[in-house]
């Protein structure tokens, strides 16, 4: 059973549960939402993601496969695929080379994380908002008014996937037996991301044109809370936090408890990221930069496949 102190929040999770409080997304997320409703869904894309992943190697090649479609239509969704499918491969190599003490639970983790990210990406081309996580929402919201930065495109999705999604991983998967063990594979991850801070980085500001990112650790482990309330560290503990309180928890009151920090946390984050800290003249000015780069890119993709 749970401790009662395990139910407080930590020092950090108040002060980023009392921004949660504090901050919204926004009356715009719940308006592209509507503009959205009638629209069509993308019969290709759903193709791609509607069948459950059925293994590790499943989820690498159709993130891959997800990625290059939209990003080939220009949907900004794409960039936070540029970041997720670049982790997943990383982290199946690191299985393949036995680096986890239970490479069987962590390839189910890969395989759960990957199916939470593609339930929610059907759910909003489907239009079936109501039964889409609100973090999502905002990202995917977010992506389809397009007026949103690369690194902000990139820390929204990050955010609903790691702040929201990955308690309820670890409860799909479970951290029982053993549960020491699957939190050090757990923790064996965040080693696995630090490897990949150069790549990212070089990823997003070659595909994307992100000239407003600094260095790949402001979007993956932000210093302040100008892009984020916990950072990736934090959030990943956060996020095994929770999935202790619905693991040891009364499930009445797991289900309420958690689903509310998670919630408040991860939409407090996402309104953190959609007001950045810099002003008007200067976010333009970069959404510029990043608008010409993307028709360079186009320019040159289209020359290629003419070849």
């Amino acid at each position: 059973m749970t401790p009662i102190r395990a139910t407080v929040p930590t020092a950090e999770e108040a002060r980023a549960l009392l921004t949660g409080i504090r901050r919204t997304a926004g009356p715009g997320v719940d308006a592209v939402a509507a503009d959205l409703a009638a629209d069509e869904p993308d019969a290709a894309l759903l193709d791609l993601v509607t069948a459950p992943f059925a293994s590790v190697d499943d989820v690498d090649e159709r993130l891959a496969r997800t990625e290059s479609y939209l990003r080939e239509r220009g949907d900004r969704r794409a960039v936070f695929l540029t970041v997720y499918s670049r982790m997943t491969a990383t982290v199946r190599t690191a299985i393949d080379d036995g680096a986890f003490l239970d490479p069987e639970w962590a390839a189910s983790y890969l395989v759960a994380f990957a199916e939470r990210y593609r339930r929610a990406l059907v759910a909003f081309e489907r239009r079936a908002f109501e039964a889409l996580p609100r973090p999502w929402l905002i990202a995917f919201a977010a992506g389809a008014r397009g007026e949103t930065l690369v690194a902000q495109d990139a820390l929204l999705g990050i955010n609903a996937h790691i702040v929201y999604d990955l308690a309820y991983t670890l409860d799909d998967v479970g951290i029982d037996p053993d549960r020491n063990a699957k939190r050090e594979d757990h923790d064996r991850i965040n080693a696995i991301l630090a490897r990949l801070v150069q790549t990212v980085q070089d990823a997003l500001v070659e595909t994307y044109g992100a000239v407003g990112i600094d260095g790949i650790d402001r979007v993956l482990d932000p210093l302040d809370d100008r892009l984020a309330l916990l950072g990736l560290k934090g959030s990943r503990e956060f996020a095994w936090r929770n999935a202790v309180l619905l693991a040891d928890l009364p499930a009445w009151l797991a289900d309420r408890y958690v689903g509310w920090r998670a919630e408040t946390v991860s939409t407090g984050a996402a309104a953190v990221v959609l007001a950045p800290d810099i002003d008007a003249e200067a976010k333009a000015h970069l959404r510029e930069s990043e608008a010409e780069a993307d028709a360079a890119a186009a320019f040159r993709e289209g020359i290629r496949r003419r070849m």
